[in-house]
């Protein structure tokens, strides 16, 4: 079938698209490829509550921690520790084969 065949599915921006266009639908405050001093946030989004920083892998098959980890090791998080609002950290990574979620986690920043 043609999703099968669709090379995109391998590629991060396609995740991230997906993401951000479900979120912009409920109106949300986003901004994507937000960038930092240390590279580029895949997607923040700010609630009036608190801010969620994701990072989007996609990996070969099964979830490694890489998206969480480069969230903390670049620093990420630190553009909006002045804001005052609760931070939180997503790393969200995609299988290549699946093509589904296969790592999710959290950590408050």
């Amino acid at each position: 079938d043609w999703y099968r065949a669709n090379p995109i599915t391998q590629y991060e921006g396609y995740w991230a698209s997906v993401f951000y266009s479900h979120l912009a639908a409920l109106g949300l405050e986003l901004i994507a490829e937000d960038v930092t001093n240390h590279g580029c946030i895949d997607l923040t989004v700010k609630i009036p509550e608190r801010i969620y920083l994701f990072e989007f892998k996609v990996v070969p098959d099964q979830a490694t921690g890489q998206a969480l980890a480069q969230l903390k090791a670049r620093g990420y998080a630190d553009k909006y520790r002045a804001d005052g609002r609760p931070l939180h950290l997503v790393g969200i990574e995609f299988s290549r084969q699946q093509r589904n979620v296969v790592g999710f986690e959290v950590q408050m920043g």
